[in-house]
C-alpha cells in the first residue's frame, strides 16, 4: 500500500491537470473517488476509458449536479473526506453550492484544491484559456525554439501537467499535512501560470543576473551551445548532448576525435556556430546506435532520441520497471519511489459511475437510499 493509504480524495471531474493531481494522489494509495457528472463530457475518457491514463487509480461516480439531492450527494461525501480537487474556472463551483465556504462548513477540515489556469483572482482570472496561454503570459513560450522562428509548443508539459497537475499535487499534499497539525482545512490556489512561472525559476535568476539572453537560441540551455544541442545521425535519427561541465566537454572532444585540435574555448559564444556545424557533420557520419555504442553509459553526458514508442524498450526503462500495464495499456509507472510503502498503479479507468453503488455503501449510504438515487436518477 502506497503512503497516502487511509486519506480520502473526492474529485470533481474535470480535464487534463486536475485528473493528474488525483491520479498522482491515488497511485500513493489515496482513496480518490471521482465525481463525473451525468450528461457531462467524455472529452477526459477518450473513446475507450482504458486509454485515459490520468483517470486511472481512482473509483467514479456519476452524479446530476443540477438535481439539489445530487449537490447534497456529493456534500455528504466531503464531510468525510480529506480533500477536494476542484477543477472549475472561479465562481463554477460556487454556483453549483459546491464552493468553499459551504464544504468547509460541513467540513472543517477539508483540504479543498482548485486548479485553474489563470488563478482565483486577477484581470484574467474568468477567462478561458489553455496551457499554450498560460506559458506564453510567463516568457517560458518565448525562450523555446530557434532563432529567428516562431516559438516552439512544448506539447502541454510546463503548463498543463508539470505547472499545473503536479503544483496542485503538491498543495494538497502540503495542505494535508498542516491540516493534520492544525486540524483546520484550508482552501488551495493553485494556478498553471504560477505554476509554469515556477518552473522558470532557474531562468529567471540568470536573466536577473545578466547571464542570461532574452532571445531564444541564444543560451547554454537552449540550443545555442554546440555542446547542448540535439544531432541529426547517419540513419535520419537523433541524439542528444550535454556536456556542460568542463571534464565532460573534454571526454567529448575525445569521443569525437577532436581532442587534439585547436578549438574555440567552449564558453566563448563566439565560436558556438561554427562548433555546431562541426559537430554536426561528425554526429552524420554513424547511425544512432553506433554512437550509442560509443558514449551511451559514459560521462558525455549523452542519450538518444527516442520516440514515443521506443521509450519503454529501452534498457533503462526496463531496468527501472519505468512503464507498466494497466487494463491492458501500458503507461507510465507511478513515481517517485518509495523503499517501504511502494506505490501502484491501481485500477484501470473505468466508465463514469462505474462504481457509484460500492462509493456511496462504503461512505455509509444505507442499501434504501443507494435504490432511492437511482431511481431518481441522481445517480447512473
Amino acid at each position: 500500500m502506497g503512503p497516502l493509504t487511509g486519506v480520502k480524495i473526492i474529485e470533481l471531474g474535470g480535464i487534463g491537470p486536475g485528473p493528474m493531481a488525483a491520479m498522482m494522489l491515488g497511485d500513493m494509495g489515496a482513496d480518490v473517488v471521482r465525481v463525473d457528472r451525468i450528461g457531462g463530457s467524455r472529452a477526459s475518457y477518450a473513446a475507450d476509458p482504458k486509454f485515459a491514463v490520468n483517470s486511472r487509480s481512482r473509483r467514479s461516480i456519476a452524479v446530476d449536479l443540477r438535481q439539489k439531492t445530487g449537490v447534497q450527494l456529493v456534500l455528504r461525501l466531503i464531510k468525510s473526506a480529506d480533500g477536494l480537487i476542484e477543477p472549475f474556472r472561479p465562481g463554477v463551483a460556487e454556483r453549483l453550492g459546491l464552493g468553499p465556504e459551504v464544504c468547509l462548513s460541513r467540513n472543517p477540515a477539508l483540504v479543498y484544491g482548485r486548479m485553474t489556469g489563470w488563478g482565483q483572482t486577477g484581470p484574467l482570472a474568468k477567462a478561458a484559456g489553455h496551457d499554450v496561454n498560460y506559458v506564453a503570459l510567463t516568457g517560458a513560450l518565448h525562450a523555446i525554439g530557434q532563432a529567428g522562428q516562431k516559438p516552439t509548443i512544448p506539447l502541454n508539459l510546463i503548463g498543463d501537467y508539470g505547472g499545473g497537475g503536479m503544483l496542485l499535487a503538491f498543495g494538497m499534499l502540503c495542505g494535508l499535512f498542516e491540516a493534520q497539525k492544525s486540524g483546520k482545512g484550508q482552501v488551495i490556489d493553485a494556478a498553471m501560470v504560477d505554476g509554469a512561472t515556477i518552473l522558470f525559476s532557474a531562468i529567471s535568476g540568470m536573466y536577473a543576473s545578466g547571464s542570461w539572453r532574452d532571445e531564444p537560441a541564444s543560451n547554454v540551455l537552449d540550443g545555442a551551445a554546440h555542446f547542448y544541442n540535439v544531432y541529426e545521425t547517419r540513419d535520419g535519427k537523433y541524439i542528444s548532448i550535454g556536456s556542460i561541465e568542463p571534464q565532460f566537454y573534454a571526454l567529448l572532444l575525445t569521443k569525437l576525435g577532436l581532442a587534439e585540435e585547436m578549438l574555440p574555448q567552449q564558453m566563448d559564444r563566439a565560436g558556438w556556430m561554427a562548433l555546431t556545424d562541426r559537430f554536426a557533420v561528425i554526429f552524420k557520419t554513424k547511425t544512432r546506435d553506433q554512437w550509442c555504442e560509443i558514449m551511451e553509459g559514459t560521462d558525455v553526458c549523452f542519450a538518444p532520441v527516442l520516440s514515443i514508442a521506443e521509450a519503454p524498450e529501452h534498457c533503462h526503462a526496463k531496468a527501472r520497471n519505468a512503464y507498466v500495464d494497466v487494463g491492458g495499456v501500458r503507461q507510465p509507472a507511478p513515481a517517485p519511489r518509495f523503499s517501504r510503502t511502494p506505490a501502484t498503479a491501481r485500477p484501470a479507468p473505468c466508465e463514469p459511475g462505474a462504481d457509484g453503488d460500492a462509493v456511496l455503501a462504503d461512505y455509509d449510504f444505507s442499501a434504501k437510499e443507494r435504490l432511492d438515487l437511482k431511481a431518481a436518477g441522481v445517480i447512473a
